[in-house]
């Protein structure tokens, strides 16, 4: 059976966090406790965690991970790839029809905390990458994020971020872009 990149709709989001304390692996752990993961499939390891469902879904728990671990007042440094279409794996497909409520929304809207971050994006089995790319760069000049191109990424400025001023719309974007077919 043929396999072709991108033609599943499932999202998904690898990362990594990393509080700068001792006590890093209670900031990591109370912050996975502390989201719904109800509406992705979760898998966490001694390196890192994935999300896999909805690119909304995704976002809404990739969002309130970092807030809660944000919150614990220690510096957080979160590290991701995220992803659409997995080729040959089904694990998490389950997770694509339940429902658009974005269950952490409510939890974590009180919650702030500055995001400055480098984001890149690898648009994959995309004849127009680059226009995909330039369209989330114009995402964030519109919101106010962007600072700077650099090497491998756009560098975003969390003093005039709020993690849903940016992902928002660009999750919206991802979520309406369909993928072509080779």
């Amino acid at each position: 059976m043929e396999h072709i990149c991108g033609t599943s709709r499932i999202a998904g989001f690898r990362f990594s966090l990393y509080p700068m304390t001792d006590d890093f692996i209670s900031v990591i752990k109370s912050a996975l406790k502390k989201t719904d993961t109800s509406k992705v499939w979760t898998k966490t390891d001694h390196i890192s965690t994935v999300l896999r469902g909805s690119i909304d879904h995704v976002f809404d728990a990739a969002k309130a991970i970092y807030l809660h671990a944000a919150n614990s007042e220690q510096h957080i440094v979160m590290n991701g790839t995220f992803s659409i279409g997995c080729p040959g794996d089904t694990q998490g497909d389950t997770y694509l029809s339940k429902g658009d409520k974005r269950v952490n929304e409510d939890a974590v809207r009180g919650l702030k905390a500055e995001a400055p971050c480098q984001f890149a994006l690898y648009p994959m089995n995309e004849p127009d990458y680059m226009g995909l790319i330039m369209k989330a760069v114009d995402i964030a000049k519109a919101q106010g994020t962007f600072v700077q191109g650099v090497h491998y990424a756009s560098e975003l400025d969390g003093m005039r971020m709020t993690y849903s001023a940016h992902w928002k719309p660009f999750s919206a974007w991802l979520s309406s872009k369909q993928t072509t077919s080779p």
